[in-house]
């Protein structure tokens, strides 16, 4: 048992010394940096959940490639992530804007709120309504009959 310990031990120190540094993308630091920032606030389309910065899958890195290019070639900011709209649409930002396209998305947390709010209400008021409505004779019988037959009432 210490025998696989050690050998899994040294494996592993093996492995950590064999991987080296992460090789930045770009030769002028300031360009990878602008990437990065751009690349925060887009959505990965693979990993849906994830931002392009931090996403590993194979998409990614190339988007985050080509946003490089665009940013080595000069463009702004805006123009990247426009130029990125264009190709994949709105949904490649994590904030898209309030349009025809996605008034549902911004207004459906508070139509379900407010939906959800309003079936509570009537339930309530229901509830109370039934609890302050007296019994019918025939209701008040059956109560007493039933109450009588286990020896509750004399």
């Amino acid at each position: 048992m210490k025998r696989l310990l050690l050998v899994l031990l040294l494996a592993l120190a093996a492995s950590s010394a064999w991987a080296g540094l992460a090789r930045p993308l770009a030769h002028d630091e300031a360009a990878e940096q602008r990437m990065l920032a751009i690349t925060r606030n887009l959505r990965c389309l693979v990993c849906q959940d994830e931002s392009l910065a931090a996403s590993q899958a194979g998409l990614a890195r190339d988007l985050r490639a080509e946003v490089l290019k665009l940013v080595e070639r000069g463009y702004t900011d805006q123009q990247v992530v426009d130029y990125l709209v264009a190709r994949y649409g709105n949904y490649v930002r994590f904030r898209p804007p309030f349009d025809a396209e996605t008034w549902a998305l911004w207004l459906g947390p508070y139509v379900l709120l407010a939906f959800g709010l309003g079936v509570l209400a009537l339930t309530i008021r229901s509830r109370l309504r039934r609890r302050d409505t007296p019994l019918d004779a025939a209701e008040l019988a059956r109560a007493q009959a039933l109450l009588s037959r286990n020896g509750e009432l004399e």
